[in-house]
C-alpha cells in the first residue's frame, strides 16, 4: 500500500497521526470489497455469487464504502505501527487511537484521515550536574542485636492466665469492659466497650489508662477520672476531663523463653546454638540495611532527576496506574472494585477523591520509571546469563538458602523478567553514582533507617 504519514506532537505525550492513502490503493480496496460482496450476497432472482456488481452498488453502496474505509484504516495503521522505525510513535497499550471524523471516500481521490493517541513519553536526560545523593550512615551493634533477640523472645512467648488474687502489673495483657460516665454517674450512650484487650504500658488504649489499671484484680471495677492536656494528640480528648468505669475481666502474663540454645532450635532447626541464631540475625540486619540504603539512594536520585527533567505524563498512563492501584486495594480488602466504592462511601470518602489524592504520588512514580527506562535504553544496558547467575548466588547468600531454591522461585517467566529488569536497573544506578556526587549522610539508628520515606 502506498501511503504517507505525518506525526504532530501534542501536549502530554500525545500525537496526531495524519495518513494519506494513494487513490489507486483506495480504488483497488473498493473493488476487492465489492468482490467479497459478490461472492457472498444473496439477492432474489440471482444465484449466490452471480449478482452483478452494479446492482450491489445500488443496493449496498454505503455499506461497501464504509467497509472499504474501515479496512483501509485498519490496514494502514497496522502497517505503520508494525514498522520498527516508528516504535517510538506507537500508541500505549491502553490508549486506543481516536478518530474525530470518519473520512468520506471518493474513488477519484486519495483518502486522508487523522487519529490522536498517547505515546510513551520522551525524556532526554543529558546532565547530572548539581545532583548530590546522601548515603545514611548506620552501624549495627549489640544494642540492635538485643532488640532483635527481644523480638524473637516475644514471638515465642507463652501467654498464661494469672491467678484470680494476683494484681495487674506492667506488661500484663489485660481484658477490660469500659464505658464513660457522666456527672450523674450514669453510662454515656455509645461509649460502652466489651472485651477490650491491651498490654499494660503500651499505651494502646483510647483513654491512656495504663497506670490506672495497675494494681487491679480480676473482676474488680474502678471509676477513673482522667484530665487531658490541651495539646493532647487526640482531638477528642484534648483539654477534657473524662470519667471512665473500668472492669478487669482477665489478666494474662507473657512468659518469655530464656535466650539459650533451646530457643534457637525452636526458632529453626538449622540453628544448633544461640550463637548460630545471633549470627543469622546480624546477617539479616546487614542485608536489610544495605537494601534499604540502596532504596533511599535511588529514590533520592530519581526525585532529583524528575525535578531537573520536566515532562508531562499521558492522561491515559496516569489513569491506568490509578485504576491499577484501585484494583489492588480491592484485592487487599478481598472485595470487588465496585463494592469497594460502597465500602468507602460509608466513611464519607469517594473513589474520585481518593484517586485525586493518589495522583501526585503516582505521577512522580511514573516519571521515575520513565526516566529509568529511557536511561537504560539510551545507555544500552543489558545483562548476560552470567550476570543473572551471579544474581541468583547473591540472592541465595542474602537469604541463606540454596541457589536451586532461588532458581525455582524465578522459574516463572514473569518472575525472571522482573529479576532481569531489576538487575539492569541496579547496573544503571552503579553507573550513575560514578557521575554524580555521593556523600555521607547523617548517622542514624538501624530502626530509624526504616522510617525513611514512609
Amino acid at each position: 500500500m502506498k501511503l504517507t504519514k505525518e506525526f504532530t506532537s501534542l501536549e502530554k505525550s500525545a500525537v496526531k497521526l495524519t495518513v494519506t492513502i494513494a487513490q489507486k490503493d483506495v480504488a483497488d480496496a473498493y473493488n476487492e470489497t465489492i468482490g467479497k460482496y459478490v461472492k457472498n450476497a444473496q439477492i432474489p432472482g440471482f444465484r449466490k455469487g452471480h449478482v452483478p456488481a452494479n446492482i450491489l452498488e445500488r443496493k449496498f453502496g454505503g455499506g461497501i464504502k464504509t467497509d472499504t474505509v474501515s479496512e483501509l484504516i485498519d490496514k494502514s495503521l497496522n502497517e505503520i505501527f508494525s514498522d520498527d522505525a516508528e516504535k517510538d510513535n506507537r500508541p500505549l497499550p491502553y490508549a486506543q487511537p481516536v478518530m474525530e471524523k470518519i473520512p468520506e471516500m471518493d474513488l477519484a481521490k486519495d483518502l486522508s484521515f487523522s487519529v490522536t493517541y498517547d505515546i510513551f513519553p520522551k525524556v532526554d536526560v543529558k546532565t547530572f550536574s548539581g545532583i548530590t545523593v546522601k548515603e545514611p550512615q548506620v552501624e549495627i551493634g549489640d544494642k540492635e542485636l538485643q532488640e532483635e533477640l527481644k523480638a524473637v523472645q516475644e514471638r515465642n512467648a507463652v501467654v498464661i492466665d494469672k491467678k484470680d488474687d494476683e494484681k495487674v502489673e506492667k506488661n500484663n495483657i489485660v481484658t477490660i469492659n469500659y464505658s464513660e460516665t457522666g456527672d450523674d454517674g450514669k453510662e454515656i450512650a455509645g461509649s460502652k466497650r466489651q472485651d477490650f484487650v491491651f498490654t499494660v504500658g503500651s499505651g494502646d488504649n483510647i483513654y491512656k489508662i495504663d497506670d490506672d489499671v495497675i494494681g487491679m484484680k480480676k473482676g474488680e471495677t474502678k471509676e477513673i477520672t482522667k484530665k487531658y492536656a490541651k495539646n493532647d494528640k487526640d482531638a477528642e480528648l484534648a483539654g477534657k476531663t473524662k470519667k471512665i468505669s473500668v472492669t478487669v475481666t482477665a489478666i494474662k502474663v507473657k512468659n518469655l523463653p530464656a535466650l539459650d540454645d533451646d530457643l534457637a532450635q525452636d526458632v529453626n532447626e538449622k540453628f544448633k546454638t544461640l550463637d548460630d541464631l545471633k549470627k543469622d540475625i546480624m546477617r539479616n540486619m546487614e542485608v536489610a540495611k544495605d537494601r534499604k540504603i540502596r532504596e533511599i539512594k535511588s529514590n533520592d536520585l530519581l526525585s532529583q532527576l524528575v525535578e531537573k527533567n520536566q515532562f508531562e505524563i499521558p492522561a491515559s498512563m496516569l489513569k491506568a496506574e490509578l485504576d491499577g492501584r484501585w484494583q489492588m486495594m480491592a484485592q487487599q480488602f478481598q472485595t470487588t472494585p465496585e463494592q469497594l466504592e460502597h465500602m468507602i462511601a460509608a466513611s464519607g470518602q469517594t473513589k474520585d477523591k481518593m484517586l485525586k489524592e493518589w495522583s501526585a504520588e503516582s505521577e512522580k512514580m511514573l516519571k521515575s520509571r520513565i526516566i529509568v527506562d529511557n536511561l537504560i535504553r539510551s545507555r544500552n544496558i543489558s545483562v548476560t546469563p552470567e550476570e543473572i547467575e551471579a544474581e541468583y548466588q547473591k540472592i541465595a547468600d542474602d537469604g541463606n538458602v540454596s541457589v536451586d531454591e532461588v532458581k525455582k522461585h524465578y522459574s516463572d517467566a514473569r518472575a525472571k523478567e522482573y529479576l532481569i529488569d531489576d538487575t539492569k536497573e541496579q547496573k544503571l544506578y552503579t553507573e550513575l553514582y560514578k557521575e554524580i556526587k555521593v556523600t555521607k549522610g547523617d548517622k542514624m539508628a538501624f530502626a530509624d533507617l526504616f522510617k525513611q520515606g514512609n
